[in-house]
């Protein structure tokens, strides 16, 4: 299955959201999980150290002679079952982009992919060809307004909840025509990312992810 987070707006949490769904994936899955980053943001979010892969730059880049295994070959370990794919350095080139989805679509184990922005050739590959269109937003004029006027439509959305926002649950479902699942901004997600401790630990305020894939 192919799961891609993607956003609107910057700064709503997408990168958190797409590595603790992949990690919550992996402790119950026995085949393991792929986690793909577009974004560039995953090994810091992780805790790890940058990747020396030339990653998913690098791959779209090496143009139609690459190994069948090319992707295997870029791929880090993260944790016991959870492999991450990194962006690598230079642009994403939009010319193996449908080519990269679907090599991530039929993959035999669950992918997810952070899309950040939902920016590019390659992104919106990703996004068109998932089974599972996460859009994560906040419960935002601004942002849902952002939200109905993006090119794609989502399955589903992640809503980072924020205190005194006005929008509810359902005002969220009403505009976007996709199920809601909701998590509530907590600061210990914050101290846990700024530490490289999440994959140790995943909150329990995140818990609910779980359900949105």
């Amino acid at each position: 299955m192919l799961v891609a987070c993607w956003s609107v707006k910057g700064g709503v949490g997408t990168t958190v959201v797409a590595a603790s769904l992949a990690l919550q994936i992996a402790r119950d899955g026995a085949q393991g999980v792929v986690l793909a980053d577009l974004a560039g943001d995953l090994p810091a979010v992780l805790g790890l150290p940058e990747p020396e892969s030339p990653g998913l730059a690098g791959w779209l880049a090496a143009g139609q002679g690459v190994p069948a295994d090319a992707l295997a070959r870029i791929e880090v370990e993260a944790a016991p079952g959870l492999g991450l794919l990194p962006r690598g350095d230079g642009p994403l080139q939009a010319s193996r982009a449908a080519v990269l989805a679907a090599l991530l679509e039929r993959s035999p184990r669950t992918t997810v992919v952070d899309c950040g922005r939902a920016e590019g050739a390659v992104a919106g590959a990703v996004i068109e060809r998932a089974q599972q269109s996460l859009l994560v937003t906040r419960p935002c004029f601004v942002a849902l307004r952002r939200a109905t006027l993006a090119p794609y439509r989502p399955t589903g959305v992640v809503v980072v909840n924020e205190p005194g926002r006005v929008l509810s649950k359902d005002d969220v479902e009403q505009v976007v025509h996709a199920p809601v699942t909701q998590i509530e901004i907590d600061p210990a997600v914050a101290r846990l990312v700024d530490a490289g401790l999440l994959m140790g630990r995943i909150p329990r305020s995140l818990h609910p992810l779980r359900d949105a894939a």
